[in-house]
């Protein structure tokens, strides 16, 4: 019998972090972390209306009192899920930290698919029938995450899509949590049209930014939520509140200041994350070039600092190598490429199929030398240590379909 669960390598401890930026902190954010005490539950007044500027920016106008921060986005996407209550409504595959938190509740969670364009968001047929056959069976559905620009896919949902999946769960009354972690990592920002939910139906959707995403270093948690302008959304930061206030999940001063201080997006920080931004859409492209040149399939990466890949149709070769479902694709592709290479079972997809999200972050250098030179340069896949991590890639990859061509020319004996 395969092996699908093995020892170290359980969905939650053992389960991979969001993407790294792996790049340099910027001297003024990191001047910026001042301070020895906590900020209070919910974020303090400085942080808050940072997080109140960061969005009007962006057309969602909040008051103080419909906003909060917490240490980090599952210790905030904890606190809604347990101030909602029900049942909880996932896409598949999805971030991988959103179903730890409803399980850790207790919390019956269900993965409804998307469609063949874009993860993140459901497919709005699927998101109904799903609804309805868990009423039908006795469960009580009342929330869905989504994601308009998704991790682990890195696609961006279109406005049309995103519209007909908010409607959908307005008509079933479903609470909307928007992860909107990516939004400022798109690689064409002039070219790629983004519509929060929350721009469609502010009355019932939450957006939770982390903000590791663009802004803070993942070491450094924090997190901010928008809620809704409406009595409903008075209440329902109220609970939250009450949840982040008994987790303890308060915000250290120092990561409340440099949050607060990318949050007013001063020149240093948008020109860090242009950069950022800029290097991680040269290295995926690359990176997605290669899967495809070797028989995998992929969406082209829209945003944010990964990809991700089905490589169902190198099944003969990686069969060959003993790899049968995604946790022996990950300890394959982990060993033989020396990066993290978590399988999609980690995202929520079926352990049988053969999918896998990478992380450009490990193709930028493993010293702080060679990470500044990568966030410096405007040609940064003509560095050798760049040009040595896609060449392994290319490399296992290359093996992986030559052997498949082999074994599909060899004369039957």
């Amino acid at each position: 019998m395969r092996r699908t669960d093995p020892e170290g390598h359980g969905p939650v401890r053992y389960g991979p972090p969001p993407p790294g930026q792996g790049l340099p902190v910027p001297p003024g954010l990191a001047a910026a972390a001042r301070g020895a005490n906590t900020e209070p539950a919910g974020g303090g007044a400085a942080l808050l209306d940072a997080a109140r500027g960061y969005w009007a920016r962006r057309g969602l106008p909040a008051g103080r009192d419909r906003t909060a921060a917490a240490a980090g986005g599952p210790a905030l996407l904890l606190a809604l899920s347990a101030a909602l209550g029900g049942d909880v409504l996932l896409p598949r595959p999805c971030a991988a930290w959103w179903e730890p938190q409803a399980r850790l509740l207790g919390r019956s969670v269900f993965h409804v698919g998307t469609p063949a364009e874009c993860g993140g968001v459901p497919d709005p047929y699927a998101l109904l029938e799903t609804v309805r056959r868990v009423r039908a069976e006795g469960g009580d559905p009342r929330l869905l995450v989504l994601s308009v620009v998704d991790d682990p896919t890195a696609t961006v949902a279109p406005p049309e899509l995103v519209h007909e999946a908010v409607e959908a769960a307005a008509g079933e009354g479903l609470h909307v949590v928007s992860d909107e972690t990516w939004r400022d990592t798109l690689h064409e920002p002039h070219d790629t049209v983004l519509l929060s939910p929350a721009e469609m139906l502010p009355d019932r959707v939450t957006v939770l930014t982390d903000l590791s995403g663009s802004f803070l270093p993942p070491g450094w948690p924090a997190a901010i939520a928008r809620f809704p302008d409406n009595g409903a959304g008075g209440e329902l930061r109220d609970r939250v509140l009450d949840v982040l206030t008994a987790l303890g999940a308060r915000i250290a001063a120092p990561v409340a200041a440099a949050a607060a201080y990318a949050l007013g997006e001063p020149d240093e920080i948008t020109d860090h994350i242009a950069a950022s931004v800029r290097v991680h859409a040269r290295v995926a492209a690359a990176a997605h070039g290669t899967l495809v040149a070797a028989g995998a399939l992929a969406r082209p990466p829209r945003a944010g600092r990964h990809l991700y890949a089905d490589l169902d149709p190198l099944r003969p070769a990686l069969t060959a190598q003993g790899v049968g479902d995604a946790q022996e694709l990950e300890d394959f592709l982990t060993r033989r490429l020396g990066m993290p290479a978590p399988g999609g079972h980690r995202f929520g997809d079926d352990l049988a199929h053969l999918r896998v999200r990478l992380t450009t972050a490990a193709f930028l250098g493993t010293t702080e030398e060679e990470r500044t030179a990568s966030l410096m340069s405007r040609e940064p896949l003509e560095l050798p240590h760049v040009e040595r991590a896609l060449s392994r890639l290319e490399a296992a990859f290359g093996d992986l379909r030559d052997n498949d061509d082999a074994r599909r020319w060899e004369s039957p004996r």
